[in-house]
């Protein structure tokens, strides 16, 4: 078995990308346009697709020191091309069938809502579970660029060295509750370069939806963290041998789990998508609304990789599993400071 990372604007449409290589994957859609960049610590860089050669590479990313206790990111720059508002930008899992949770996960589910009191869930869903919070207010480290007018210098995609948080352009996508836009809170100086602040700011709904990002305003995230091994590790079963299961969880309070005993053949699908109306929820509909941009990590066969080049049915069925909610944890631990 091996991993395979996909990415694309929905769930439907996604296809193989390079990990590791530094070589950034191109987003586009009628609702988002922009750029993703993955890297596993632990795991070979994969072929550039175009045959090109980067300096930015896995070895370099996980070297620098804030990122030392990092085993994964998923790296996104792009531009929501309609306006919405930043309480109705969701980031999180999404499933496709019901998921077998393992033992522990009502624990698990606490540590999370501790972690992030923005999540929202549907788990045990007997239709399709998930698992979102607010895409501003959950991630680890976020940075915000108008790029009409362009005041500042814009951040470079790929990164060259790990993203900072930055909101000191915020206040030019912020009305105020006079509906006055480009209006300058005194709360947000507070949040320009410290990621608990901003995410305990933008906890709050009424502060989200103050914010509107649209055509002009380039967003960049970094979604890492350390709590999640795609690879063996020497202490885990087999990993000396290099013949683990899979994916493990590791958290606070000696909790751990051994993903690969619970996986149903589902990927791990994070997804960045619209808030859904409560009213228009119908039975049937998915409790999700429409899709920005969406990455997979897969298991899949050494022989199979072959057969799935042509990005058909099979990696297009975006679905999830419970180490896709159980990774869910690990999105926002690293920030607890």
């Amino acid at each position: 078995m091996k991993l395979r990372v996909l990415a694309g604007p929905n769930p439907s449409a996604l296809s193989p990308i390079p990990i590791n290589n530094g070589q950034a994957h191109p987003i586009v859609s009628e609702l988002f346009e922009g750029k993703v960049v993955v890297y596993i610590k632990g795991l070979d860089p994969t072929s550039s697709l175009d045959g090109g050669a980067s300096s930015l590479n896995a070895t370099t990313y996980f070297g620098h020191s804030e990122r030392a206790s990092t085993t994964w990111s998923i790296q996104v720059q792009g531009r929501f091309l309609k306006p919405f508002s930043a309480d109705d930008i969701l980031f999180g899992n999404t499933f496709d069938r019901p998921l077998k949770l393992p033992w522990g996960t009502s624990a698990v589910l606490k540590f999370m809502n501790y972690i992030d009191p923005t999540l929202e869930h549907d788990l045990q869903s007997t239709r399709k579970p998930w698992a979102l919070s607010p895409l501003i207010a959950t991630m680890p480290y976020f940075a915000h660029r108008r790029t009409v007018p362009v005041s500042v210098k814009q951040i470079e995609f790929p990164m060259k060295t790990p993203l900072v948080d930055d909101t000191s352009e915020l206040y030019l996508s912020y009305s105020s509750s006079s509906g006055d836009t480009n209006h300058s809170d005194s709360s947000l100086d507070t949040l320009k370069y410290l990621p608990g602040s901003r995410r305990s700011f933008f906890s709050k709904p009424e502060h989200r939806r103050l914010v509107t990002f649209g055509p002009d305003d380039s967003i960049t995230t970094d979604f890492c963290y350390g709590f999640l091994s795609f690879t063996p590790s020497p202490n885990s079963p087999g990993g000396n041998s290099g013949t683990g299961t899979g994916p493990r969880l590791d958290i606070p309070g000696g909790l751990s789990f051994d993903l690969g005993r619970y996986w149903d053949g589902q990927p791990v699908r994070f997804v960045c998508c619209e808030r859904k109306d409560k009213a228009s929820n119908l039975e049937g509909d998915e409790p999700w609304g429409r899709s920005f941009w969406c990455v997979a990590i897969e298991m899949v066969d050494d022989d199979s990789e072959e057969e799935e080049e042509d990005g058909d049915d099979k990696h297009n069925v975006g679905s999830v599993t419970d180490s896709d909610m159980l990774s869910d944890i690990d999105k926002d631990t690293d920030d607890i400071d």
